[in-house]
């Protein structure tokens, strides 16, 4: 398209104007589209779910005194009316936002409805790692788990739950801002170790929950294990002789106590406290007796 103007010497010239059909088109139904009108046309199912690359298809129904220039608007797939019905076909579904409407001529306008198509995909992998740590941890220390979930989407609807072994440490919906396209998200869990937890299994697992009118078993993508090893002073646990001793009076004794700690201490048994050291044992008549 282009606008012809003369200058003052009566010269004509052209200027090119290049204006997008499609921009034109769009602004046209967007001008003259009514969503509100009385005689909606009604698509079946009201909202699909579709996952990247499969197929999918809606129909679009309109009451019998509808049919005055009733067609579909979409970006990919074909349609087919058939008296007051339209249907949708996409034999694979690979683009991130599309969103038919549903049209007919009423009182110089367009009646119409939108049919919202999610594309959902599940994460490619899913992975765990210990935030800025590696090696063994220290008892009592705190520590950040790390999920990490590689292209998935919607974003929005993804949850990930943190494991120890079989028990659920934590579960976290994302916080991201709403997006079509699949993006990268890391999760964190900040954690307190223990003894006890030396040896555990830490995983994670991601899946989306698309609602009521999505799949209800939507993939879950686990990662793998990683294994604590948490370190830690020992503990002694007592002496291994509870009943009283009977010694002689000039005799050294020790008492054996049994105490664990990671890493293990050198063979053999550790001293409680207040023992005499072998091999220079202390009389019994220079201890003082407890009251």
């Amino acid at each position: 398209m282009s606008l012809s103007r003369e200058n003052n010497r009566g010269t004509m010239f052209f200027i090119p104007l290049v204006v997008s059909l499609t921009s034109l088109l769009c602004s046209v139904h967007v001008s003259c589209c009514d969503f509100e009108c009385a005689d909606k046309p009604v698509f079946t199912p009201s909202r699909l779910w579709v996952k990247h690359g499969d197929s999918t298809s809606a129909t679009c129904s309109v009451c019998q005194n509808c049919t005055d220039l009733l067609s579909l608007e979409r970006s990919v797939g074909v349609h087919a009316t058939n008296g007051t019905t339209i249907t949708w076909t996409v034999d694979r579904l690979t683009e991130w936002r599309t969103k038919p409407i549903c049209h007919y001529k009423y009182d110089k306008k367009q009646c119409c409805s939108t049919l919202c198509v999610t594309a959902y995909k599940p994460p490619d992998n899913v992975s765990i790692s210990l935030k800025d740590h590696s090696g063994p941890m220290l008892e009592a220390r705190q520590y950040t788990l790390l999920c990490h979930v590689q292209d998935v989407a919607p974003v929005e609807n993804l949850v990930v739950t943190f494991h120890r072994g079989q028990t659920t440490l934590a579960r976290l919906n994302s916080t991201s801002k709403p997006q079509k396209e699949p993006v990268n998200e890391v999760f964190t869990l900040s954690i307190t170790v223990s003894r006890e937890d030396d040896g555990a299994q830490y995983w994670c697992e991601a899946k989306l929950e698309l609602g009521r009118d999505g799949p209800q078993h939507p993939p879950v993508v686990v990662s793998q294990n990683i294994t604590a090893t948490v370190h830690y002073k020992p503990h002694v646990e007592g002496s291994s002789h509870p009943d009283p001793i009977v010694v002689t009076e000039g005799d050294g004794f020790q008492l054996n106590c049994s105490a664990e700690g990671n890493p293990p201490r050198s063979p053999g048994g550790s001293l409680c406290p207040g023992s005499l050291p072998p091999p220079s044992p202390a009389p019994l008549s220079s201890l003082t007796p407890s009251p």
